[in-house]
């Protein structure tokens, strides 16, 4: 009853304070971390609170950028590439854009139905909260020191389509020996689905030495992904991975398996590449890593442990012209690009559309009596060259 109260007390007081809502700093203002250590540095913008570099060594002892993103600032508010915001209320995609409170099979009922925008494949589903999800609000820097900073959104009642106010707070800190820890909190005034996720694009290589994945290996815990059909809705099923070109439970390279692949085998129609959601068959174990990546080029290693039940993973299937930053062999005259399957999303984060999935047995409707929360350490480090082909 107390946390009840003071979840409750929280987000009223968000809504009624004037401070938090009513925000002035630039959307657009670079905030610096480093870790104590210094063996890792971040810049960060209120805007999405978005992720805008991360800066860890290489095997040769030298920094590198290796998260995808813009120079030029104003490119994260004119275009919605989901490069490194929380993504929110509700990450990821739902069926025609309704769900019903208490869920059901496709909103077929009963309970109260609710429509909110459907952003994605002529009308069909929704993508990422609405046409102004959370990586397009302006952010309340709440708090902040040398190593780490902390956002603060309020999202009203009614916003999008969703039912209650919603207070979201994420922290991302810098630790010694490159331990990046990201911690999202939610509390709700009124019952809503609430499904978030950082949504950062990566690649460990910076572009030196390659511009795909041949050099990236992946070994991911995992031995199903979640069905989809060809606009990537799920439809209830999960999908044993055992043996296929989506079965990464041994190290290998994310280029190749992708090559390997054909249209529209993991990524949608007529997509080459992923952009699935593999369930991790550990659950909630926060100690043993569950996802693992490294380049054999770079030497950069990560290991990811976390409190999220899936992994969606995008392999930048469709990256437009987007100018690279000059961090990664971009230059002035914008000729060096984001080339398709030259980088990937990870994204920590529960099943998909669940609200419309009641078969998947995930509650993800929060509320006063159930605040919300999203944890993720990613611990980067670099290959002993002996260990690794």
């Amino acid at each position: 009853m107390f946390t009840k109260t003071l979840t409750t007390l929280a987000a009223t007081a968000a809504v009624a304070s004037a401070t938090l809502v009513s925000n002035d700093t630039d959307p657009l203002l670079r905030i610096n971390i480093t870790s104590p250590d210094e063996s890792a540095h971040a810049t960060f913008l209120p805007f999405g609170a978005t992720m805008n570099s991360f800066w860890v060594k290489d095997k040769y002892g030298e920094f590198r950028d290796i998260l995808v993103g813009f120079d030029n600032l104003t490119n994260y508010e004119s275009s919605r590439a989901f490069f490194a915001p929380v993504v929110g209320r509700y990450a990821n995609r739902i069926r025609n854009g309704t769900f019903t409170i208490p869920i059901s099979k496709d909103a077929s009922g009963p309970g109260e139905k609710y429509q909110v925008p459907e952003n994605e494949h002529n009308g069909t589903n929704s993508l990422h909260g609405g046409d102004n999800g959370f990586d397009r609000r302006d952010w309340s820097v709440v708090d902040q020191g040398a190593n780490y900073v902390s956002f603060a959104l309020v999202d009203p009642a009614g916003t999008e389509g969703f039912p209650g106010t919603v207070l979201t707070t994420v922290t991302y800190s810098l630790n010694n020996d490159s331990v990046f820890d990201v911690a999202i909190s939610a509390s709700a005034t009124a019952l809503t689905p609430i499904l978030l996720s950082a949504h950062q694009y990566w690649n460990f290589e910076a572009y030196n030495e390659t511009e795909d994945l041949s050099g990236h290996y992946f070994e991911i815990k995992s031995s199903k992904i979640i069905e989809t059909d060809g606009n990537l809705i799920p439809n209830g099923k999960l999908k044993d991975i055992k043996g296929t070109l989506a079965d990464f439970n041994k190290a290998k390279s994310m280029g190749a398996a992708i090559n390997k692949t054909t249209a529209g085998e993991y990524c949608g129609t007529d997509c080459i590449g992923f952009d699935n959601a593999w369930i991790y068959d550990k659950q909630h174990s926060s100690s043993t890593p569950v996802l693992s990546i490294y380049s054999k080029n770079s030497g950069i290693k990560l290991d990811v442990t976390t409190n999220q039940p899936a992994l969606q993973i995008y392999t930048c299937n469709s990256m437009g012209s987007v100018p690279r930053k000059a961090s990664q062999g971009g230059s002035e005259n914008g000729t060096a690009i984001y080339e398709n399957h030259s980088c990937f999303v990870l994204e920590q984060e529960s099943y998909l559309d669940a609200i419309n999935n009641p078969e998947f047995g995930v509650d993800q409707i929060y509320g006063p009596d159930r605040p919300y929360f999203w944890s993720a350490s990613y611990a980067f480090s670099v290959l002993d060259d002996k260990s690794h082909h």
